[in-house]
């Protein structure tokens, strides 16, 4: 976790009021390649610069920020003057409703999470007290709070000890699955082969473990440049013979047996596997 927070305030539910800070999930150096744009020619960095189209290249310290209310018009607004509107309260966290943990849609998380930490020992009961509720009644919190100087629509969720921020999309930001319906298909399934999906879905069952996982990426990244680097000559890798296009059920039966070759799956899927087979065959 970081060192330092990069957020403090309030976590306020009703007349009750917790002191906490926030720390980003995500970790800083954590072994991202980053490739700078160059000139094709010759090889040098491209650079920015932030020009007007009057007086030509402007310093950062010249630059403001503005809304076109109209064609060429613009009316200046200074962060300054936003956060004179706003009170102490916006400094909390102001729970506004709870919810089950699973009528929350995935679908609205933006992926910028926090942890949030209580701030000092005064507030660490009241933290624990609310952490342990959410816990035991399996509920999940929804929020507002001002974050990079606008109002955020938050949820708040326990785990590990800790109750963790997820800053979400507003209901206008998001295509709902809805949209694409035409899209989805609509094609019914016979019920042998949606017997033998499950079963390959249940023998594929396995542990959460993300350090099973590398970073292929990046480490297939950080060879080739290290080869640039030595002068060595890229030799590109030999094509994989694609996945045969076959019958479904032959293919899930294939799949199937493959997996329960690799996994050693539970006695009881094997022999549901065996009388699946049978019948089909």
């Amino acid at each position: 976790m970081a060192t330092r927070s990069s957020w403090k305030g309030c976590l306020q539910l009703s007349l009750v009021c917790v002191p906490v800070k926030a720390y980003s999930t995500t970790s800083s150096g954590g072994g991202e390649v980053h490739l700078n744009q160059l000139h094709a020619d010759c090889h040098r960095r491209i650079q920015y610069k932030k020009t007007c189209p009057l007086h030509g290249e402007v310093s950062n310290d010249q630059i403001v920020s503005g809304y076109e209310y109209a064609q060429d018009h613009y009316v200046v607004v200074d962060p300054d003057e936003l956060d004179r509107l706003r009170t102490e309260a916006d400094k909390a966290i102001k729970i506004d409703v709870f919810i089950a943990s699973g009528a929350f849609d995935p679908l609205y998380g933006t992926g910028k999470r926090y942890y949030l930490a209580p701030d000092g020992p005064a507030g660490q009961k009241a933290y624990a007290l609310l952490y342990q509720a959410m816990v035991e009644e399996k509920r999940y919190a929804l929020a507002q709070v001002v974050l990079h100087g606008r109002e955020q629509l938050v949820l708040l969720r326990p785990q590990e000890n800790l109750l963790i921020l997820e800053v979400l999309h507003y209901r206008h930001q998001v295509t709902r699955p809805a949209a694409l319906a035409s899209e989805a298909p609509k094609t019914e399934v016979a019920p042998e082969e949606l017997q033998m999906a499950k079963t390959l879905v249940n023998a594929s069952m396995g542990d959460f473990a993300l350090d099973k996982y590398p970073d292929l990426y990046t480490r297939k990244l950080q060879q080739l440049i290290e080869a640039k680097v030595a002068g060595k000559e890229i030799v590109a890798a030999p094509a994989s013979e694609g996945p045969q296009v076959i019958n479904l059920m032959e293919a899930l039966k294939q799949s199937v047996a493959r997996v329960q070759g690799t996994n050693s799956p539970r006695k009881e899927t094997r022999k549901t596997t065996r009388r699946l087979l049978r019948k089909i065959s």
